[in-house]
């Protein structure tokens, strides 16, 4: 399994940004308000994957007081955090998408309350991108010391 490239992550914020905010901008009146639930839920994914990669590091560097990491639970977590990063890039330019056209109408009561829910969950899959990504970067295979003096 290769690392992912945030710049591919970037691109999917984007592309989905703008496919949201064109249908958004057709459908804006016919859908339902969208809930604040999605900030502290997807936060709270960010901090149990920030969590893990905190552990798993430490576990992996058998630092003492840990018990050693099993090499399965590892490829799994490597797993889990390339899904959560794709998958939040794409929730991210939903929200993106939606916070883009309820700008433009700012003016009004409820696209106001809109954007800021759309806003804070935007910046909560971000935040749960950069968990991912760190949680994947801890799952690599670590360098032996005589690996790191050849290079």
């Amino acid at each position: 399994m290769k690392p992912t490239h945030p710049g591919r992550l970037v691109g999917i914020v984007i592309v989905v940004a703008l496919i949201a905010w064109a249908l958004v901008r057709s459908f804006y009146s016919d859908l339902p308000l969208m809930p604040w639930t999605a900030i502290p839920t997807v936060l709270l994914l960010a901090i149990g994957e920030g969590y893990s990669a905190w552990t798993t590091k430490a576990r992996i560097a058998r630092k003492p007081g840990t018990k050693p990491v099993e090499p399965l639970s590892v490829a799994r977590l490597a797993a889990l955090a390339k899904a959560s990063a794709y998958v939040g890039a794409m929730f991210a330019g939903l929200f993106a998408g939606f916070a883009l056209y309820t700008v433009q109408i700012f003016d009004r009561e409820t696209p106001r309350s809109e954007f800021f829910v759309a806003t804070g969950s935007f910046l909560s899959c971000v935040v749960l991108i950069c968990a991912a990504l760190y949680l994947e970067n801890v799952c690599r295979i670590p360098k032996d010391s005589d690996e790191q003096q050849r290079d």
